[in-house]
């Protein structure tokens, strides 16, 4: 589930506790926690309702049904409408582990572990880590034909990299984190 920045915004201050979606069924569960660089939401609760309240266009952060209802039409494509309850479940966890770069040998071999089942079958982690380390604020659909990707697929890999905190998404491109440039200078070591 797609949750625009100021709505997360709103979701942290408190303004906004609820959101609607149209679905042929729901494509989330209760209890499930949504992550970007705004922070963390958590879903409270979802239900298939008939209309929408004012009451619930205005906890939704819309001065009125009509107008969210406008805007579900124009995105949605399913028949039923769901209310989601929402609460903010604070900052991304990533950001404070991509920013620390001291990895002892414990987080090293739970990262080696780590990486090693993601490259189970066709070994691909390295070699991502190092064309971004090597091409900072790249776009993907630049970056993905060097390694033989379609850009969706490659921006997925690249998120697995991120939630290790071994990456981070910049305005244009990547780059790779403290922690990213403290594991791949310890797999360095580990070679020479």
């Amino acid at each position: 589930m797609l949750i625009p920045p100021t709505t997360i915004d709103g979701i942290a201050a408190g303004t906004i506790t609820v959101a609607f979606r149209r679905w042929d069924k729901p494509r989330i569960n209760v209890g499930s926690r949504i992550r970007n660089a705004r922070g963390v939401v958590e879903i409270t609760s979802i239900k298939e309702v008939r209309r929408i309240t004012e009451k619930d266009a205005r906890a939704a952060g819309f001065d009125s049904a009509a107008a969210l209802l406008k805007l579900l039409d124009k995105k949605s494509t399913g028949d039923r409408l769901y209310r989601i309850g929402v609460a903010y479940g604070g900052p991304d966890p990533r950001h404070a582990l991509r920013e620390s770069g001291d990895i002892d040998a414990d987080e090293l071999a739970s990262l080696r572990k780590r990486l090693a089942r993601m490259d189970a079958g066709t070994p691909w982690t390295r070699t991502y880590l190092e064309l971004i380390e090597n091409n900072p604020e790249v776009v993907a659909r630049e970056l993905a034909p060097l390694v033989g990707m379609e850009r969706d697929p490659f921006k997925i890999k690249v998120r697995r990299l991120k939630d290790l905190g071994l990456t981070e998404s910049l305005l244009v491109g990547y780059r790779l984190s403290p922690r990213g440039c403290t594991f791949l200078a310890a797999e360095r070591a580990l070679e020479q």
